[in-house]
């Protein structure tokens, strides 16, 4: 029996942002009927705002949650394995990209199913190429400490390898904590270190800025608390 594919599919980065999804995307949704998601209500939005040609209360959706047990992994694969296409969305984003989907990936090339990522917004990278620093070598960590001694450890650290590297470092937080990075980087880097805060990406209300140390402490800064923010490392 030939196997089912996994399709890794992009979802947008804001609810009022369906216009970054390619049309190609939302055609292959429109012929799935089984997905693994982050969140069902989210997806199940998503899927509606798609216009799709069936009743989304028809669709078997599969969540994987922080504390999904691995066997049911593998149990969201099962339709695959017999032969059917599923899909595999974020919560935003791509999936598998600072992502809990890419166990998923992980297991269905144990399963040998054919896994097949499609063109999508990742947040990650659209904040690279908006900030001007080196595309060519950078570095993602993810969430930073929540501790203030250990946050300010941390961002002297990425700081030094950005100076020694020439590598961008990249890193997120949780949208309530984003003032408290802007401020510790503010008083514990370097003058000369650049810094890109890139907040609400593809929204209406997108705000994407890189300045010196420096130049940010003699600006007005911008309001991004409980707002989606990527923020970027880099030297002059």
């Amino acid at each position: 029996m030939q196997k089912g594919k996994l399709y890794l599919i992009p979802t947008p980065l804001h609810e009022d942002s369906l216009h970054t999804i390619p049309n190609y995307v939302i055609q292959r949704i429109h012929q799935l009927d089984t997905f693994i998601v982050e969140r069902a209500k989210t997806a199940r939005r998503f899927i509606k705002a798609t216009q799709p040609p069936f009743a989304i209360q028809t669709l078997t959706i599969y969540e994987l949650g922080k504390h999904t047990p691995v066997e049911e992994w593998r149990q969201f694969l099962k339709d695959a394995e017999e032969g059917k296409d599923i899909g595999l969305m974020s919560e935003a984003g791509c999936p598998g990209v600072a992502d809990p989907g890419a166990q998923i990936v992980q297991l269905a090339y144990e399963k040998q199913i054919n896994v097949v990522p499609m063109v999508g917004p990742s947040s990650i990278l659209l904040a690279l190429m908006a900030s001007g620093m080196n595309g060519q070598q950078f570095c993602f960590h993810g969430y930073l400490s929540p501790k203030k001694d250990q946050l300010i450890k941390e961002l002297k650290k990425i700081e030094h390898s950005a100076c020694v590297t020439n590598q961008t470092q990249i890193f997120i937080e949780t949208p309530y904590r984003n003032q408290n990075i802007i401020e510790a980087a503010i008083k514990h880097l370097s003058h000369s270190t650049l810094m890109c805060i890139a907040s609400n990406i593809t929204s209406e209300s997108e705000f994407i800025r890189t300045k010196t140390i420096q130049q940010w402490k003699a600006s007005a800064l911008p309001n991004v608390r409980k707002q989606p923010t990527i923020f970027l490392i880099g030297t002059i």
